[in-house]
C-alpha cells in the first residue's frame, strides 16, 4: 500500500458514509471527478469492485463493506490524533525549552515559576543555564533571556526585567582590614572576587561616570562561576564583589554587606526575552512571554 492508496481509501470511506459523490466531494472540498477518479483508481488498483452505482444511489458492495469494516478503527484513530492536534496547537502544552544565565534564572524564573506550570500544567518547562549568547535556533530552544545589550539585531525582544545596577560590595569584616576604595583606581589594592565566564574569560569590572567608562582588571585570591558564589564569598569576608543589585539587596539591607563606590556603578538595560519570530507562534512560548513579561 502506497500513500496514495491511503488518500484513495478515504475518499472512498468518505463516498460510502455519504452514499453520494457529490456529497462526499461537497464533504472533502474537491472536485466530484476527483472523487469518482480516486474511488475508481482505487477499484483497479485492489481488482474488486467496491461500490454499486445507479442513477439514484451508492452502495458498498460486500467486498466495500469488508473494507470500510477494516477501514473505521484507523480512520477513527487517525480524526482523534488530528483533533488532539488541533487542540493542542490552541492551548499551552508540550516542551518549551529556554535557555538563560543562571542569574536570570535565579532572580527571575525561579521565584515564580511554580505559579506559571500552576497556570499551565501541560507545559513541559525546560530551564538551560548558560552564559553565552546561545543561538536559540541551532541549539533547539524556543527562546531564552539575555541582557538587552547583548541581543542580536534580528531577534524579537520583550522586557523581563526594569533596569539593573552592578553593584560593588565587602562584607563589614572585610572593611576593618581594608579601606573603603574612594576611586576606581583604588580597587587595584584590594583581593577582589573575580569571575570566570563559561566562554573562559575573566571578567573585568566595567564602571562608569558622568559617561566615561572606566574598565579594571582587578585581581584577588578567588575565581568562581556564578554570582550565588560570589556573593557568598563576599558575605564570608573573601574580598569585593561586583555584582548585579537584585542579588545583594537583602544583604545590604541587612548589614551583611557594604556597598562601595556607588557613582560609579550606574543602572543599564535588564533582561529581555528574545525569540526568532512571532509567525506560527507555539502557545506554549506565547504563555511563556506573556507570564515572564516586565509589567514595570
Amino acid at each position: 500500500m502506497n500513500r496514495i492508496q491511503l488518500s484513495q481509501m478515504a475518499v472512498f470511506a468518505a463516498v460510502a458514509e455519504a452514499q453520494s459523490f457529490r456529497k462526499a466531494a461537497a464533504d472533502l472540498g474537491i472536485a466530484p471527478s476527483a472523487v469518482s477518479h480516486a474511488v475508481s483508481a482505487l477499484e483497479e488498483s485492489l481488482g474488486v469492485r467496491l461500490l454499486q452505482r445507479t442513477t439514484r444511489s451508492v452502495a458498498p458492495t460486500q467486498e466495500g463493506r469488508l473494507l470500510i469494516a477494516a477501514l473505521s478503527p484507523a480512520l477513527s484513530d487517525i480524526d482523534a490524533a488530528m483533533r488532539a492536534l488541533s487542540e493542542r496547537s490552541e492551548r499551552p502544552a508540550g516542551p518549551l525549552k529556554i535557555t538563560m544565565p543562571m542569574l536570570a534564572a535565579d532572580e527571575i524564573v525561579a521565584p515564580r515559576i511554580g505559579a506559571f506550570l500552576a497556570l499551565y500544567p501541560d507545559i513541559e518547562l525546560e530551564i538551560r543555564t548558560d552564559d553565552r549568547f546561545e543561538d536559540i535556533v541551532q541549539q533547539e530552544c524556543d527562546a531564552g533571556l539575555r541582557l538587552g545589550e547583548h541581543l542580536q539585531a534580528d531577534m524579537i525582544a520583550v522586557r523581563a526585567s526594569g533596569p539593573w545596577q552592578g553593584v560593588i560590595v565587602g562584607s563589614p569584616g572585610y572593611f576593618e582590614q581594608h579601606p573603603v576604595p574612594q576611586h576606581p583606581r583604588d580597587l587595584v589594592d584590594h583581593r577582589c572576587i573575580r569571575r570566570r565566564f563559561a566562554s573562559g574569560r575573566v571578567y573585568r569590572w566595567e564602571l562608569e561616570k558622568d559617561g566615561k567608562p572606566v574598565v579594571v582588571n582587578v585581581d584577588g585570591p578567588l575565581i568562581l562561576p556564578d554570582q550565588r558564589l560570589m556573593r557568598r564569598a563576599a558575605c564570608d569576608g573573601v574580598g569585593l564583589a561586583f555584582l548585579f543589585d537584585p542579588a545583594v539587596e537583602t544583604d545590604i539591607a541587612e548589614g551583611r554587606l557594604v556597598r562601595v563606590l556607588e557613582a560609579w556603578c550606574p543602572p543599564f538595560d535588564g533582561f529581555y526575552i528574545y525569540y526568532p519570530s512571532r509567525r506560527q507562534m507555539r502557545p506554549s512560548l506565547r504563555a511563556f512571554i506573556d507570564f515572564f513579561r516586565f509589567r514595570g
